[in-house]
């Protein structure tokens, strides 16, 4: 297979396959998007409806209408849009809630930051694919709740009620640990200031961008600092107050999705001194990952104390597929992460699609491919997000 053989098939799989999907997941009773879909394709249409569900919808449609420019996406963006807008927004305190009943009302009122960045995400993509004024002004606003009310002087903060007041973390933290601080909500705060940024630069809205930009390379400084751990050549994930590790655990899907991100990023602030401290640093996150813990075909799910969880999840395998297709751009004198793409591709295509009419991707497989019969299809985490992003930045970057 060569570079377009490979743009074509994948052309292909998210126009033929992910947006019919999800265009079939559309409630147009009570708004938003379906929450979920089991094993047996059943829907439950009175499913909780996760506020990150549908940011992330609300971000792929927009993104691929930007891609692709076709019309009835824009059509799912503005449904996700307005759903955000009337029901997952708290209009007496401010922020996004974590949940909303089928029909509208909130469920958990939970105020995670890592779901407010979600938020800015979609919002910002969805001001470029619309000109819509009033969803730059949410993006704007919820900026601003971030860095007043989820942040100290030691980084952001994690889960807060209703009125943002701290609570436990049990949403973002996993492997046995209640964690102060997360990687993973470090890096998608990044994430959505990069979109933010992006956006705002592009529409010239010189002042917004320039606090958006200052918060950007403090992100990519923590990170350097606090998260990146130069003698295993890996992130850090689970963090208590002070930013000291919880645990011996390399997340295999977390750090191939970083060492990609964070190119990006670095492309959109263009900051040279920025990129000097950054780049070594994507380099070595995808390098070390392709030496110990790739397998030729797929990546396994993460390493706890020194014992590797064979699952191969949907999501890891989309961002491995991106990560290495971003490594061998950026080295195109590696031919183990070209055929790393390649390879991925092949393993993704064959056993993560799942083949049947009506269904996407299943949530999870073994080493060998076989599914874990019972995964859903679609819930609050299993969305367009991952593998549309993975197709859509396939088309971006070779076409």
């Amino acid at each position: 297979m060569d570079k377009k053989e490979l743009v074509s098939e994948v052309t292909q799989h998210l126009k033929t396959k992910i947006i019919p999907f999800w265009e079939g997941l559309r409630d147009d009773e009570f708004g938003g998007y379906y929450g979920y879909m089991g094993y047996d394709l059943k829907v439950d249409k009175e499913a909780v409806k996760g506020c990150i569900l549908n940011s992330r919808i609300l971000w792929f449609f927009s993104r691929a209408y930007n891609e692709l420019g076709e019309g009835q996406l824009l059509g799912e963006a503005e449904h996700a849009y307005e759903f955000m807008k009337d029901y997952c927004f708290d209009a007496e305190n401010g922020g996004i809630y974590w949940s909303i009943t089928y029909d509208g009302k909130s469920e958990d009122t939970t105020k995670h930051t890592y779901n407010q960045a979600f938020s800015i995400y979609a919002l910002a993509e969805y001001y470029e694919a619309s000109g819509n004024a009033e969803a730059l002004k949410l993006a704007m606003d919820q900026f601003d709740l971030i860095e007043t009310k989820m942040k100290d002087s030691i980084g952001y903060k994690e889960a807060l009620d209703v009125k943002f007041r701290p609570v436990s973390n049990d949403k973002l933290s996993e492997n046995g640990v209640i964690a102060d601080r997360t990687m993973n909500t470090l890096l998608h705060v990044f994430e959505a200031y990069t979109n933010l940024y992006r956006v705002l630069k592009n529409a010239g809205k010189t002042s917004e961008a320039g606090r958006v930009g200052t918060q950007l390379t403090w992100i990519f400084r923590e990170f350097a600092g606090k998260v990146w751990n130069p003698k295993l050549r890996r992130q850090e994930v689970f963090f208590d107050n002070d930013f000291n590790s919880l645990i011996d655990l390399y997340s295999y899907g977390h750090d191939i999705e970083t060492s990609w991100l964070m190119d990006y990023g670095l492309g959109v602030l263009g900051d040279p001194e920025i990129s000097a401290l950054i780049a070594p640093i994507t380099d070595a996150m995808a390098d070390n990952l392709i030496k110990v813990a790739y397998d030729g075909h797929s990546l396994p799910a993460e390493c706890e104390k020194g014992v590797v969880k064979e699952n191969r999840v949907w999501w890891v395998q989309a961002e491995t597929y991106l990560g290495f297709l971003n490594a061998s751009l950026k080295h195109p004198e590696r031919e183990d992460y070209r055929n790393a793409v390649y390879s991925t591709w092949n393993f993704i295509k064959e056993y993560v699609v799942d083949k049947r009419e009506g269904s996407e991707w299943f949530w999870e497989v073994r080493k060998d491919g076989s599914p874990y019969e019972g995964e859903p299809i679609v819930e609050p985490w299993k969305c367009p997000y991952h593998n549309g992003r993975m197709c859509l930045e396939t088309i971006r970057r070779l076409k």
